[in-house]
């Protein structure tokens, strides 16, 4: 036995108005959108109007093509189904609506809605729906070719269908339409393309419309996807994570003001104003459609901002260098995957070094090999006394710059990069003289047995600058052995077992405090002659070291300052006699 699916048209009306549509208001988009493919039906000639009368209600009349009563019966009364498709499904080229469903959304605001409508020389047809689910179809009054569309508001919802609402809602979605849409005898349409007007109006059109004044403006064509329109870059940083949304028109009429996909991730600095004749928009006419030809107008798009960028490096280095202090994350995230965009930021954006801010390029041919520290925590514990051994250092703990560096040498046979290893700067430090040497172990020996227990190793070096005491540094090995010892105890027994059985392979590098003998308070320390006086002090060396290289504080090394501190204190103010 076949049978036909019943619908509930309070259940369809409920689905669109709280799953489909974003808003009630997009009432007036779908009304508009029939309207302009009625005149379109008509032929490309034809001098296309849309009237729309507000009042008790609202009427918006067209002089479009109209339809018959069979049409009638088999279009407005079967949901889903549209004359704008043909045989196969697909969507007519020229028409803005495909779904069948646009004039449901009409029920959103209103009660009852009169469709009164001719084509050519047949009769005029009047079909009035309701919200319940019924309409009615007969005769209409006599009235040239076209079609009158009557909403009889729903309690609660007249406000859509005031004046000054349907006026700026008009606006917003039709003002670039081909045709005369007039509101109360206010014209709406006949707005300029914004990407077709002069540089200095589309700056004025992107702070009224977008709400900020561009960096700059680029022109956007994609002839595949029947697009046109700009690229306004914005001003100010914007976070890297955020979707900024495009104003995007499809065949001239608005289909949303904040339309995500449209360009690339890395592109986040710019928001678009386009208008395509090719995309297709999702059932809601919202957003498009995610497919293939999306993906390949995404491609062409980031080309054309990609090669904004080498224009402006080739014509205007000073504003490029200006754009990228300002959006330097985007092109960064873009140089990861994009040979021509590396070579631009290694020529033009400066990065954090030990002597100052420069390009990888002048970098390069300063020093030879691109060394940086991987952290920022590390290239401020590193970066001075780097620069006093005459060592050059990056800071790549940026967003991508220590990513950066190293693709540009896996990418140039040329350049070398090189990861400063902090282990690796205590080689540049001298020894003491071997007599000096001899004279310290006693005191080595003590302080060693202090901070045994921290697994720390204390040596005596003489480095630059002479005002910096000690330094504490850490080889990748050692925070290595300091990761795996962690993880150990806190494993249980079965992954206890697995890492006790790595435990071999694991280096047991020690970090090191390194005590600077050009420093005169470490002189004078190491020369006391008081293991517990020289132990604390050096405890209170260790802790500064720690502080000032920004490494984590552990429970004991909290502890260790404390007693270090009271013990120091208790030696220096004299007890009650």
């Amino acid at each position: 036995m076949s049978n036909t699916f019943q619908v509930d048209l309070r259940g369809i009306v409920d689905l669109l108005s709280h799953h489909l549509y974003a808003s009630p208001r997009v009432y007036i988009r779908e009304l508009l959108q029939n309207a302009v493919d009625a005149i379109t039906a008509v032929g490309p000639d034809h001098a296309g109007r849309v009237e729309i009368v507000t009042g008790d209600g609202l009427r918006i009349s067209d002089n479009g093509i109209g339809l018959t009563e069979a049409q009638v019966h088999e279009l407005l009364a079967t949901i889903g189904r549209s004359s704008k498709r043909d045989e196969l499904g697909f969507a007519r080229h020229q028409f803005l609506g495909q779904f069948g469903i646009g004039l449901l959304s009409c029920f959103m605001v209103a009660d009852e809605i009169r469709v009164h409508t001719r084509r050519g020389d047949a009769p005029p047809v009047l079909w009035t729906g309701h919200s319940d689910g019924r309409y009615e179809v007969g005769p209409g009054p006599e009235r040239e070719p076209g079609t009158t569309v009557t909403l009889l508001p729903r309690r609660g919802s007249e406000h859509f269908l005031m004046g000054t609402t349907v006026t700026t809602l008009a606006g917003l979605y039709g003002s670039l339409l081909p045709v005369t849409v007039t509101v109360d005898g206010q014209t709406v349409t006949g707005d300029v393309l914004p990407w077709d007007r002069p540089q200095a109006e589309r700056r004025l059109y992107a702070e009224a419309t977008l709400g900020f004044r561009p960096f700059d403006v680029i022109d956007l064509n994609v002839p595949a996807a029947g697009l046109s329109g700009a690229a306004f870059v914005l001003p100010t940083p914007v976070n890297p994570a955020s979707r900024g949304g495009h104003r995007v028109y499809l065949k001239r009429m608005l289909l949303s003001e904040n339309v995500e996909g449209l360009l690339p991730e890395w592109a986040f600095f710019a928001r678009c104003v386009v208008d395509s004749s090719e995309l297709r928009p999702t059932a809601s006419r919202e957003a498009l459609y995610d497919d293939g030809q999306l993906a390949e107008t995404r491609d062409a798009i980031a080309d054309q901002l990609r090669g904004w960028l080498a224009r402006l490096a080739a014509t205007d280095p000073r504003r490029l260098g200006e754009f990228l202090r300002i959006h330097h994350l985007g092109v960064k995230a873009l140089a990861l995957h994009d040979d021509e965009m590396l070579r631009l930021v290694e020529q033009w954006y400066p990065m954090q070094t030990n002597m100052g801010e420069i390009t990888l390029a002048e970098f390069r041919a300063r020093h030879g090999v691109l060394r940086y520290a991987a952290t920022d925590d590390e290239f401020r514990q590193l970066a001075a006394v780097a620069a006093a051994q005459d060592l050059a250092l990056i800071n790549g703990g940026y967003v991508y710059d220590a990513d950066l560096i190293e693709r540009l040498a896996a990418l140039d046979a040329e350049v070398r990069a090189e990861r400063l290893d902090p282990s690796d700067l205590s080689t540049r430090f001298l020894p003491v003289e071997a007599e000096v040497e001899l004279r310290l172990r006693p005191f080595l020996a003590a302080v060693q047995r202090r901070l045994d227990r921290l697994g720390c190793e204390v040596v005596v070096r003489a480095f630059d600058p002479v005002t910096l005491p000690s330094l504490y540094l850490v080889s990748r090995a050692a925070a290595f052995h300091e990761d795996f010892t962690a993880s150990r105890s806190q494993a249980d027994d079965l992954w206890g077992g697995v890492l006790d059985a790595l435990s071999q392979t694991v280096p047991t590098d020690r970090p090191q405090l390194v005590l600077n003998h050009r420093n005169p308070l470490v002189r004078r320390i190491a020369a006391l002659g008081d293991d517990e006086l020289a132990g604390l002090a050096v405890e209170s060396l260790y802790g500064q070291a720690l502080m000032l290289g920004h490494h984590p504080i552990r429970p004991n090394d909290a502890a260790l300052l404390t007693t270090s501190l009271l013990g120091l204190l208790d030696r220096a103010v004299p007890g009650e006699a």
